[in-house]
């Protein structure tokens, strides 16, 4: 990692992870000698928006489902090659850097989407979203009734061109539907994708 240029300060243990100050990405390995990953993934999710890249064994969907409901915003399996995570690396932290949409509050009905500051308000109940679930609403919003495809959802807002499966953006959908209150803010278009309701 310090030979590709970034500064690394590794913590072996959860609590040394929590205890940590503030970094540009988290690499968090689910193997933890005293506490469970996915515990410090929630923990830290809680107080920062920073990016976390689950990096571990537990190649199960399950495990992948759990992680990024929890906040992860994306999740590597052993064996990995290096290069592949530096990719994410980079994505992840470009996506943080990225400007403002043209419009920083986007409504649609009941729901307004605040992209400076980052918040979700539907009615007068304001949304704790993830960050990734957060641009995904972003995107479906701009553009309210038009279905986006799969692989743009992955090029917008996981900024990757991934040929592989595409269940890390059912998940998310899942977990904002949950939050929404009402599945039926977001329609599943059979083979193509995914519109928000106007």
């Amino acid at each position: 990692m310090r030979r590709e240029g970034f500064t690394v300060t590794r913590a072996a243990t959860g609590a040394e992870a929590l205890a940590a100050s503030d970094s540009d990405v988290v690499l968090l390995d689910l193997r933890l000698p005293d506490i469970d990953g996915l515990d410090v993934c929630r923990q830290i999710r809680e107080r920062s928006d920073v990016p976390i890249i689950v990096v571990t064994a537990r190649g199960e969907e399950a495990d992948r489902v759990v992680g990024l409901e929890l906040g992860a915003d994306d999740y590597v399996v052993k064996p990995f090659g290096i290069r592949e995570l530096i990719a994410r690396i980079r994505a992840v932290t470009r996506r943080g850097r990225s400007t403002a949409p043209e419009k920083d509050i986007v409504q649609v009905g009941e729901l307004e989407l605040d992209s400076r500051a980052r918040r979700v308000r539907l009615g007068s109940r304001e949304l704790d979203l993830t960050p990734k679930e957060f641009d995904l609403l972003t995107a479906l919003a701009r553009d309210p009734g038009a279905v986006l495809s799969r692989r743009r959802l992955l090029e917008e807002v996981w900024e990757t061109s991934w040929y592989g499966s595409t269940k890390t953006i059912d998940v998310h959908v899942a977990a904002l539907r949950r939050k929404l209150g009402d599945p039926d803010w977001i329609e599943t278009v059979r083979g193509v994708g995914f519109r928000l309701r106007t």
